[in-house]
């Protein structure tokens, strides 16, 4: 047998889906696969609860709480910069993460501490800071 325009067939796998509700004559008519009264067969019932799943979605466990966006301040101490730095120094993230006092210059730095800063003449920039902290530098 050759093939032809007039003897080609669809694949089995593109089958139409069934048209639920257009007529008794369509084998899918009255009350359209949904049965006879009661929850089920009326309209606004979630397709979770019909098909047995709602109680499975139930039980699973699900992740709880909030996760910020926003990153959260690499700490340092007061102690960690009268070590590491001299009078007159000029401290900013980048030269913090080359001494390897942060792990990353990308995210915000903060100094607190309630320790007494020894060092004079330092320069912060683009470090938040304490308010113990900034009273110091306000008294130098």
């Amino acid at each position: 047998m050759s093939i032809s325009l007039n003897n080609i067939k669809k694949p089995s796998s593109q089958k139409s889906r069934r048209r639920i509700g257009r007529g008794n004559a369509s084998g899918t008519g009255t009350y359209s696969g949904r049965g006879q009264k009661g929850q089920n067969a009326r309209a606004g019932v979630s397709n979770l609860k019909r098909l047995g799943m709602k109680a499975r979605l139930i039980q699973i466990p699900k992740v709880r709480g909030f996760k910020s966006q926003r990153p959260k301040n690499q700490v340092i101490s007061v102690e960690i910069i009268n070590n590491n730095f001299k009078d007159n120094d000029i401290i900013n993230p980048q030269i913090l993460e080359e001494k390897k006092l942060i792990k990353t210059a990308k995210e915000p730095v903060k100094i607190l501490g309630k320790e007494s800063l020894k060092l004079k003449g330092l320069k912060f920039e683009k470090i938040k800071m304490s308010a113990t902290l900034k009273e110091q530098l306000e008294k130098k």
